[in-house]
């Protein structure tokens, strides 16, 4: 299977109604403590690994992989020793 291209992965983000598709650059063992948004996200790890938590369920996340989070969901990040690059998409309406 081929890898994901980032065109690939925003036009099926639009063509899906997300509003919003970026590059995030995080760097090495970055922690983020629980936060939420205002918005749904769609992301992929392009470069990197990173642990989500939501409430008691950790996913340790690498290149490759994606993930999905509701809107205003509460959640902590914690990037790996090389950082991360994840592609997001954003759907800021409701």
């Amino acid at each position: 299977m081929a890898a994901l291209t980032y065109a690939e992965f925003e036009a099926a983000a639009r063509a899906e109604g997300f509003d919003e598709v970026l590059v995030r650059e995080w760097n090495p063992a970055l922690v983020l403590e629980t936060h939420r948004h205002a918005f749904a996200v769609r992301a992929h790890v392009a470069r990197g690994e990173f642990w989500l938590t939501e409430g008691t369920q950790v996913r340790h996340l690498r290149a490759g992989e994606g993930f999905e989070l509701a809107r205003d969901v509460p959640h902590a990040e914690r990037y790996g020793a090389e950082g991360a690059t994840v592609w997001v998409a954003r759907r800021h309406a409701p």
